[in-house]
């Protein structure tokens, strides 16, 4: 017995046409409005994001409720999405995407009508930015799913890689630009236009959503629909299984960027302008591997750009810590985002033509419990290393750790774990 998904069949589309370049996909009306809304959605989150950080600071002086922040957005995505998979499995995906982003431009609405109407002020103030940041991140654990889920539907199965390239990519172009526009909007038109800002940008996605075509994808019933079978289906398929712990590798290798940029810059006599000069190296760097990754995958299969995605990572990790220079440490951590897109865009291909119809929401749920759920405990560690020891010596170590797990995704181990 099947289910015929909610999605519209796309005209003039074809099994056997070849698949189209990076260039011609962005003109799709489909993918390429969905790409320049997500870029938007998510330019939109990195405002929110970097305006309540400072504006908790500003109005509480507590470092602890500016972490606050993060916890509150972040631990609705690692404890929900996994049943929010189970959702869009049996639900309808598309419906499932837009009423999560309206719950995420909520959040942030609301911070942007209380400070237009009331202002903000003292502990009671950073608890109400940190109550929007909860409702956030559960806007985005009810999302998240369920868009890594549609996207086999935004074009031909031949299209595949180039699609999830050009649908990860967002996020990675928002990192370098999104802190710096919200800085630029909270000097220059306050913490309620950015707010209200960040809003707009959720509210263009849902709208895309709501609208754009989706190819017909024919989803069996799964007999067994409760949350735990996607974990149940990784006993069958081991090599999914690791997969997935590579990605959480690269949560991991994602994380130094941010939580040792500022001791790195410190030891080289540098401050705030050194950080972000990093962290948007890190950005760009991706951003070209996303223009590569079509030569690429005509001449290197998939397995190979994951594995020597991760290969890249680790050495541009190891040349971040033993850089002697800041101009060095930015060309390293320039060469990571390039590995960092080449092993996310590898791995999660990977992932994505592996998993069966009727578990892909699932599966993906822990596709995002693995990638986000990652970020802070490699926070935790890292910065427990740097103190302990130094920046350099958690960068060595992180280093090791993503080579080791490189070895582990080789496409052989891979083939035979499957076979």
């Amino acid at each position: 017995m099947t289910e015929t998904s909610e999605h519209t069949p796309r005209a003039g589309e074809t099994g056997e046409a070849a698949p189209r370049g990076t260039l011609r996909l962005l003109v799709d009306r489909t993918v390429g409005s969905y790409v320049a809304a997500k870029v938007l959605a998510s330019m939109g989150i990195w405002v929110h994001n970097v305006v309540a950080a400072i504006l908790v600071y500003d109005v509480s002086g507590s470092a602890l409720l500016v972490g606050a922040v993060s916890i509150a957005q972040f631990s609705p995505q690692v404890v929900l999405a996994p049943w929010m998979g189970a959702v869009a499995d049996r639900g309808n995906r598309r419906r499932q995407v837009v009423a999560g982003r309206l719950l995420v431009a909520v959040g942030s609405g609301s911070l942007a009508a209380v400070l237009a109407i009331l202002g903000l002020e003292g502990p009671a103030g950073a608890w109400l930015v940190i109550g929007a940041a909860l409702v956030v991140g559960i806007g985005f654990a009810i999302s998240a799913p369920a868009m890594h889920a549609i996207v086999p539907s935004m074009a031909r199965p031949n299209e595949l890689p180039a699609v999830i390239a050009l649908t990860t990519a967002p996020f990675t172009f928002a990192r370098a630009a999104g802190p710096a526009l919200g800085a630029l909007i909270l000097v220059g038109a306050g913490a309620a236009a950015a707010f209200a800002f960040a809003t707009l940008c959720q509210l263009v996605l849902a709208a895309v959503v709501a609208t754009m075509p989706l190819r017909a994808v024919t989803r069996p019933v799964s007999a067994d629909g409760s949350a735990l079978a996607g974990l149940r289906h990784l006993r069958a398929d081991r090599a999914l299984g690791l997969l997935l712990l590579a990605v959480a590798g690269v949560g991991f290798g994602v994380d130094p960027v941010i939580t040792l940029s500022p001791p790195i810059a410190a030891g080289f006599g540098e401050g705030a302008g050194l950080v972000a000069t990093l962290a948007s190296a890190f950005g760009v760097g991706a951003a070209l591997t996303v223009l590569a990754l079509g030569w690429l995958r005509r001449h290197v299969s998939q397995e190979r750009v994951g594995t020597g995605g991760f290969w890249v990572l680790a050495a541009a990790t190891l040349a971040f810590g033993l850089s002697p220079t800041p101009a060095l440490a930015v060309t390293a951590v320039t060469v990571g985002g390039a590995g960092m897109m080449a092993a996310v865009t590898g791995l999660t291909t990977q992932i994505q033509q592996r998993v069966p119809e009727e578990l892909r929401g699932r599966v993906m749920a822990l596709w995002s419990v693995a990638f986000i759920g990652s970020r802070p405990l490699a926070a935790g560690l890292n910065g427990a290393v740097a103190d302990a020891w130094s920046p350099q010596v958690a960068l060595v170590l992180l280093a090791v750790v993503l080579a080791a797990v490189g070895g582990l995704t080789r496409p052989g181990r891979l083939a035979r774990l499957a076979g």
